[in-house]
């Protein structure tokens, strides 16, 4: 044991209340039809018990932190961040009165797994558990309220059971143009074109939500697998460091598309920051335009684009295609074929941020082919460019050099024709001009203003078939599929080159045991190796693709409802409770790196389980907050490999779990970007974390007997003594009596109350804690200690220290005083806040010569005598006359003497 002198026992006092609360499941948060025991804190102080309808129930709370991704380098001082201030609500409101909901899982699946399992050999199921085992450590030595009854991991197959299902019904499911909504696939209708099996299995297919196609992807051929784009940096693979290549791959897709109008609506109805709708709103991509068709100079095919600017389509002198564009290989003439190829070869290895670089120098190729510009019939020449993307649009655009700065720049390069076709205003030139102006050089839309432009010709394009009026989104549908091993399996097995769904009863579908988890030599996913496990009988062979990461985190909030049950992926009557009545999640906290794909990719599988009628709320998220980076000491993002982690064993290891968890939230505003400064302005090691420790450390002295105290830490050092029992034997402050409060002491109660309370509803948490430092100094000059004041300061402490506050009170209120955790917040009286008196300025022919101590209620003649009777007053007076008196009350006295 350490004999070194710590400011209060935190080393004991933390574990005795973790392993308190863990035991006697102090955070359990109770579902409608639970059992309540009558013993339990929450029954207690609601007076429920035995089984309970929702209607009994309390208002329900529900708050969620991103759950994080178990990973073998444990957590840093960062990851806990939001954890804190999610904890710290969790308790504020369970004393509030609610029913709170607070859980913790594990986002488990993933490729930094597998990539150790493929060097070491051993199963990505043991390295997971291990990483798991030591996140909950180190969590549950924060003293975070979770329910871990309700603990959740995506690589469970008692969880993956139900991702999978719910893959089911979306492919058990079509999205009704007419509704505006996800339906079952028997209520899809066929065209009456649309008449033999086979033409009615590829309408099914294309119809379907999930759906499979060729798609261009992230191929990393040393990690034998797809990347999504935010694993890929500067071309190069996140884990590895491997090169990347661009290739096309027959993938699984999800039609995220067909839900891109109530994505972007629904974003009005949840309360986000403006900043983070905005990145929804920009992924999402909505703009109004056209959809314009131009026929191929030679054979019967054309090429489709989309463009806002119908307008300038006089000023179209050139095409693009994307290099991966499907039409690139049949138009390409033969003696362009080889730098066509080579063109393509060499966009395949660049990533989509490095090819749409506005700064970067443009390059392409000329196909030798020829496309017709509809509007005059004009021969425009066919080119392809790394800068088109076949995932944005069709893959294609016309090219207005005139008025668009990336077609002007490879117009110039290449010595393309550049047309004006919009006059910008008096002063600005033409040619580069992006903007509305008057159109020229356009027919039948010369002189028309931009805007009036964009009607005709789009009604013109309708009226003669060569285009139509369209809304399009830059949203592409959700590439779903990875050649990994370590990921849920598809529930989908194939009969030649049509699939179709297993059956429900079948779930979960595991994954093979498998001894080496690369892909195969041909190529195929490692689950193809585990050749009789792919074989389904009946001829059926298995899909051996994994669904990606992002499967299990869409849909983990609404496991934590009901966990437990094998036969729902959720009680309708618990979802009900805990994401009915408009709200869904009532707090969502996480990191800005979340705040675009995984918030799109579980609303989107939020709206088609709503759709289907398992959920009863259109949105999963009301309320979210994205809580700042805590960056290293050095200013920059903590990284293994940068050596500037922080391990947080350490600091409560020093300090204890209370003293951490106060110095995250006490170092700035939660959505600010914070560094770790454990020594501020030179101070002494640790000095940051050690201004809150000193605070606790004030705290307990506040309530603690000193020679009490002296004698434990004496006790302490002696090997033979008992820890627990000397902590029991410590007594309290002989300052501390069952009295009354004085008005000055009250008014410092109830002024900390208020600040407090309306800063965790705001959630100010640095301001909140100011505001118990500031009483705990006044406090420790009281020379005697209201135990009520004392008690309700406790309250106040609790969600902030909550051990230090635990074991306090259980000593300010003796024998068996329960929790804190489900004490009433107190309330706070705004009368006692109200000075009695107030302090008044007294001039002497207009110069300030003393200050009077008044009562709020004065009156003026009460002021005049009690200014003219002071002795400072009166030694500017002597014996002159007083001339006038002029009292304005509550401000100010000016005698006129002389």
């Amino acid at each position: 044991m350490s004999t070194v002198r710590k400011s209060y026992p935190f080393h004991l006092i933390e574990p005795k209340w973790q392993q308190r609360w863990l035991q006697q499941e102090t955070f359990k948060a109770w579902n409608p039809g639970d059992e309540i025991a009558g013993t339990h804190p929450f029954s207690i102080r609601h007076q429920l018990k035995g089984k309970v309808s929702a209607q009994e129930l309390p208002p329900k709370y529900y708050i969620l932190d991103m759950f994080p991704y178990p990973s073998g380098d444990g957590l840093h001082v960062g990851h806990p961040e939001g954890y804190t201030a999610t904890d710290i609500l969790a308790r504020y409101k369970r004393a509030r009165g609610f029913n709170v909901l607070h859980p913790m899982g594990w986002d488990a699946f993933g490729l930094p797994a597998e990539q150790y399992a493929i060097k070491t050999g051993q199963h990505p199921r043991e390295t997971t558990e291990a990483n798991v085992a030591n996140f909950r450590r180190q969590i549950q030595r924060l003293g975070f309220s979770y329910d871990w009854s309700r603990e959740v991991n995506t690589t469970d197959p008692k969880y993956y059971k139900w991702t999978q299902w719910i893959f089911l019904q979306i492919y058990g499911s079509w999205f009704n143009e007419k509704t505006n909504r996800a339906e079952r696939i028997g209520s899809l209708t066929y065209p009456e074109n649309v008449s033999s099996e086979a033409e009615r299995e590829a309408y099914l297919r294309e119809a379907r939500l999930a759906y499979v196609a060729e798609a261009p992807v992230n191929w990393c051929p040393e990690l034998g697998t797809v990347l999504a784009n935010e694993e890929v940096v500067d071309g190069r693979s996140e884990v590895g460091n491997y090169p990347v290549v661009r290739r096309s791959m027959r993938q699984w897709m999800l039609r995220i598309t067909a839900y891109a109008a109530r994505l972007l609506e629904d974003l009005e109805g949840v309360e986000w920051s403006h900043s983070l709708k905005e990145m929804q709103r920009n992924w999402i991509g909505r703009s109004e335009g056209a959809e314009v068709t131009f026929p191929l100079a030679e054979g019967t095919g054309s090429i489709m684009v989309f463009t806002t600017r119908p307008d300038t389509l006089f000023g179209a002198t050139y095409m693009v295609l994307s290099p991966e564009h499907t039409l690139v290989g049949s138009i390409t003439k033969a003696d362009c074929q080889e730098s066509v190829a080579a063109y393509r070869e060499e966009a395949a290895n660049k990533s989509d941020l490095e090819r749409t670089d506005l700064a970067k120098e443009k390059t392409g190729v000329f196909t030798g082919a020829f496309a017709i510009n509809p509007v005059n019939g004009e021969e425009i020449p066919i080119w392809i460019a790394d800068y088109v993307l076949a995932t944005y649009g069709t893959g294609a655009i016309m090219a207005v050099p005139a008025h668009d700065s990336r077609d002007l720049e490879f117009a110039k390069k290449f010595n393309l024709p550049v047309k004006k076709v919009v006059q910008a205003p008096d002063g600005v030139g033409s040619i580069g001009f992006i903007g509305e102006g008057t159109s020229v050089n356009s027919d039948f839309l010369n002189d028309l203003p931009s805007a009036q432009a964009k009607k005709k010709i789009t009604t013109w394009l309708e009226e003669t078939g060569k285009g139509r009026k369209i809304i399009n989104y830059k949203l592409r549908d959700w590439l779903f599929s990875r050649q990994r091993y370590w990921g849920e399996p598809f529930p989908i097995v194939w009969r030649g080159e049509s699939h179709e769904a297993i059956d429900a009863w079948a779930l979960p579908l595991l994954p093979p045991d498998l001894d080496d988890y690369k892909p195969t030599p041909e190529g195929d996913p490692p689950l193809a190796r585990a050749k009789e496990w792919c074989r389904a009988g009946g001829g059926l062979c298995r899909e051996t693709n994994t669904m990606p990461q992002w499967a299990g985190s869409c849909w983990y909030y609404l496991r934590y409802l009901d966990p437990m049950n094998d036969e729902q992926f959720c009680d309708p009557e618990v979802e009900k409770y805990w994401m009915g009545g408009g709200t869904g999640v009532d707090l969502y906290v996480g990191g800005t790196e979340h705040a675009v794909l995984h918030l799109l990719y579980a609303r989107f599988w939020h709206k088609v389980l709503y759709d289907l009628g398992h959920v009863s709320t259109p949105e999963p998220f009301y309320k979210l907050v994205n809580q700042g980076l805590i960056l290293g000491e050095d200013g920059r993002k903590m990284s293994k490999s940068r050596g500037n982690v922080v391990n947080p064993d350490d600091i409560i290891r020093d300090y204890g779990a209370d003293a951490f968890r106060l110095y995250e939230m006490f170092m700035g505003p939660l959505e600010m970007v914070k560094p770790w400064n454990p020594n501020p302005k030179g101070k002494s090691k640790g000095g940051g974390v050690e201004g809150v420790y000193r605070f606790l450390g004030r705290v307990w002295r506040l309530f603690v007997d000193p020679d009490s105290d002296k004698e434990f830490n004496q006790n302490l050092a002696m090997e033979e003594s008992d820890p627990t029992k000397l902590l029991g034997a410590i007594a309290l402050s002989k300052n501390i009596q069952d009295c009354e409060p004085t008005p000055e002491q009250a008014k410092a109660l109830h002024t900390c109350i208020k600040k407090v309370t309306e800063d965790l509803d705001a959630m100010h948490f640095n301001t909140a804690i100011s505001a118990l430092m500031v009483l705990s100094n006044e406090a420790s000059h009281w020379e005697v200690r209201p135990k009520s004041v004392l008690r309700s300061f406790l309250c106040l402490l609790a969600p902030f220290a909550p051990h230090l506050a635990e074991e306090l009170y259980s000593k300010l209120i003796g024998g068996e005083a329960g929790t804190l955790a489900y004490s009433e917040w107190p309330d706070y009286d705004e009368s006692l806040l109200v000075e009695g008196t107030l302090e008044i300025p007294v001039q002497v022919n207009g110069k300030l010569r003393a200050r009077l101590r008044v009562s709020q209620t004065a009156s003026k003649d009460e002021i005049e005598a009690l200014a003219l009777k002071d002795a400072k007053v009166a030694s500017f007076i002597e014996d002159k006359p007083v001339r006038k008196v002029i009292v304005v009350p509550k401000k100010l006295v000016n005698l006129v003497v002389g």
